[in-house]
């Protein structure tokens, strides 16, 4: 074996049959299961109203929310897809992206979440109501609602990759494109039936409290794999310890190139994934996004006893990533040395497939079992939290301004855990699309896709929001809308998606479109809110708000804690 070069290749089949002890794997993953759904079902005993189903009575231990928000960023689309990102890449590019998510997080702490708490929001829509009147309130839900269903269906699928992968190792033969939709659609609704199952019985307490639960296996299960593979890699630790050392591996890329113009490397830089710019500039507008403006990921905030409390959760959370982040890039780093080592002919082609197949053939029984339960709880995580926020932004914005019923009559928390039946079953048609096309699109990867579907949205809810906080007098319901459409618009423009379209579409395309620069996903959301604040920030805010709006306003104020 030479180090710093070409590694010699060490053949062999793998030294763990997928049919050894299976019955052991299968009693951890039922387990797992039996417990996630029993914890959900015994919180679902206490809650009576929809401010339970919400927010909890707002009594959520810190560092339950803390784990929550773990749970919801890391979805199985992290656990398969970030391994295939430092396998295919082998370096750590992938985590500068962490510093934006700490700086963002930071500014949506002091920025965003008290005048959430202040005004006692189930919905954070509900505060664009009060600031601006009900139009924006109301596009704005409308616009998270759509994003939402179609970026967490999107991931919704990867958890289905290690049993398309066990397919081929348990028969032999490489699954065809029908038989791989069949795979994953089984899987897609089995964990959707579930995970909606408990969301709509137990309310936030239970996501948050099952979050803990699907946290903890998915770090124990990815310390695990790296132990595995320490341990497999021929000489051990300090065989690894000399390929890090011989082994260039980046963590920071400028993306510029020496010696081109500030035109073409400023065009390099935005069409460039994973550079310390768009870390420090376009990941903190995603996540300002994110996690200031999605229901999703700020409900779980508004659960913590006050507004110090969530911001402690939050912060900590940024902090988090880092290490996380590590973790599953270093085991997609250790996969791509293992398997120069240990040539497999059945590795599969797909960067995404990689870790899962590494899961069934090489980890030891009970590990092997505690993996794909970590699979699988990482999409159950960020499944029940889109469920919990989709059901109660949808009562709270649509059903309840419709029928006028309070939060607390009965049928207002009964129409809750209906409508999370009804986003599931929506979810789970979006995943079987997406399916569909991965599998049609082998060579497409996982992560620019989940996370570039809510960047031509989110800008647009973005620009809203900070024009609200940043601003007293501007900003009306008509500029708003026409702020939020002229970011959306740019957007699509600068990701060239009509061309895409029409190619697909087998038309031709419009030669004017191909001079546009195509932006990579990290600054769409970035773009997409400069562009809706400078728009929007041109209109002033009526000298009298709507009268629904007003009404609102004082309700919040009355509801607000002292």
């Amino acid at each position: 074996m030479r180090l710093g070069g070409t590694l010699l290749a060490f053949s062999g089949a793998p030294s763990i049959s997928m049919h050894t002890h299976l019955w052991f794997d299968l009693i951890i993953i039922a387990l797992y299961f039996v417990t996630v759904t029993y914890v959900g079902i015994k919180f679902g005993q206490r809650e009576k109203s929809l401010e339970g189903f919400a927010l909890g009575g707002r009594s959520i231990p810190w560092f339950a929310v803390l784990a929550s928000i773990i749970a919801a960023e890391t979805s199985a689309a992290t656990f398969l897809g970030t391994p295939g990102e430092g396998f295919e890449l082998v370096n750590y590019t992938y985590l500068q992206i962490a510093i934006g998510t700490i700086l963002g997080r930071i500014i949506v702490a002091f920025l965003f979440i008290k005048p959430f708490f202040d005004y006692n929001v189930y919905s954070i829509y509900e505060f664009l109501e009060v600031r601006f009147g009900p139009g924006t309130r109301t596009a704005a839900s409308a616009l998270f609602l759509v994003t939402r269903v179609l970026a967490s269906g999107a991931r919704l699928y990867v958890a289905a990759i290690v049993l398309a992968v066990a397919y081929a190792l348990f028969t032999g033969v490489q699954p065809t494109a029908g038989q791989q939709i069949v795979i994953y659609l089984t899987a897609i609704i089995g964990v959707t039936v579930l995970t909606a199952i408990y969301t709509s019985i137990g309310g936030i307490k239970a996501v948050v409290w099952t979050d803990c639960i699907q946290s903890s296996v998915m770090l124990g299960g990815a310390l695990a794999a790296i132990a595995v593979l320490v341990c497999q890699i021929p000489g051990g630790v300090p065989t690894v310890v000399e390929l890090v050392r011989h082994t260039h591996l980046p963590m920071i890329t400028s993306g510029t190139i020496n010696g081109a113009g500030i035109g073409q490397n400023v065009k390099n830089v935005l069409t460039s994934e994973y550079t310390i710019w768009a870390a420090l500039l376009g990941s903190t507008f995603t996540t300002l996004a994110t996690h200031g403006t999605d229901q999703d990921m700020v409900q779980r905030m508004l659960t913590a006893k006050d507004y110090k409390k969530s911001r402690l959760s939050l912060i900590s959370s940024g902090l988090a990533d880092l290490p996380i982040g590590f973790i599953f890039l270093s085991i997609g780093i250790l996969l791509h040395w293992f398997y120069q080592l240990h040539v497999d002919p059945a590795l599969p082609h797909k960067n995404t497939e990689v870790f899962a197949y590494f899961i069934l053939t090489r980890m030891p029984v009970g590990l092997r079992g505690l993996l794909v339960a970590g699979i699988f709880a990482t999409s159950m995580g960020s499944l029940s939290a889109a469920l919990n926020a989709l059901a109660t932004s949808f009562t709270r914005d649509f059903y309840q301004r419709a029928t006028r019923n309070s939060e607390n009559d009965p049928k207002t928390l009964v129409a809750a855990k209906r409508f999370t039946y009804v986003f599931a079953g929506l979810m789970i048609a979006v995943a079987s699309g997406t399916s569909y096309f991965v599998i049609m699109h082998p060579e497409s990867r996982i992560i620019p896709i989940v996370l570039g579907i809510f960047g031509y949205t989110y800008g647009s809810l973005l620009g809203v929001f900070l024009l609200g906080l940043l601003t007293k007098s501007r900003g009306s319901d008509f500029g708003n809308y026409l702020g939020m459409a002229a970011g959306a618009v740019v957007i699509v423009l600068l990701t060239g998606l009509p061309n895409q379209i029409l190619e697909l579409s087998n038309l031709p395309q419009i030669e004017l479109l191909k001079a546009i620069p195509i932006i990579s996903f990290p600054w769409r959301v970035m773009f997409g809110s400069l562009t809706t604040l400078a728009v929007a920030i041109l209109f002033k805010r009526p000298t009298a708000p709507a009268p629904e709006a007003a009404a609102q306003a004082a309700t919040l104020q009355q509801e607000t804690c002292p």
